[in-house]
């Protein structure tokens, strides 16, 4: 498990100073409304920290919230071992195969979500990701209290990474928008 909290730890480092590096678009009546996934970083290409290739930056700031949340998640005894139970043997065992699944999956989905483009979510729909009898990696059903740990969750692991409050709140707005598909107990 230490490997797994150096690797988050030296993520949020890399990933802190690009999420807060804003996106500019001028106010120009022909240009596009700026999008939340504008604010969150755009269609810059910066840098990945993680194998150095080129990435959007509004990629690259989304998935660090993700992954800063996985972890936050992974050490919440609340909602981890109900939930997660599978990842976290895997992580423990040194395994980072579904933790990265995991991380594009919802990486991809915020993407698409928040307005990006250049991505698709090729994804389960959130009922069947969040249905144990259509998908195997989740432990349980979830209730409104569990969401609302989860949603508590995501807006540590943004300030951790040091996402604005104004952003959060965006965040935390569209996550809310799946709450009837994800509640499923």
């Amino acid at each position: 498990m230490k490997k797994v909290y150096l690797f988050a730890t030296a993520l949020m480092v890399s990933f802190t100073a690009l999420v807060l590096m804003p996106s500019c678009k001028d106010d120009d009546d022909d240009k596009e409304t700026m999008t939340l996934y504008d604010s969150l970083g755009g269609t810059k290409m910066v840098a990945d920290p993680v194998g150095g290739a080129m990435i959007e930056q509004g990629r690259l700031g989304i998935r660090s919230v993700v992954d800063s949340t996985i972890f936050v998640i992974a050490a919440d005894t609340q909602l981890n071992t109900k939930f997660f139970s599978v990842l976290l043997a895997e992580v423990g065992a040194g395994n980072l195969t579904g933790f990265n699944i995991l991380s594009k999956n919802l990486t991809d989905f915020f993407c698409v979500a928040t307005g990006a483009k250049n991505y698709t979510y090729n994804g389960l729909d959130m009922v069947s990701a969040h249905n144990p009898a259509t998908h195997s990696r989740i432990g349980s059903k979830i209730n409104n209290a569990e969401f609302d740990r989860f949603v508590a969750d995501l807006v540590t692991g943004a300030q951790k990474v040091g996402l604005s409050n104004q952003l959060i709140g965006q965040v935390g707005a569209l996550v809310e928008t799946t709450r009837s598909q994800v509640v499923q107990n």
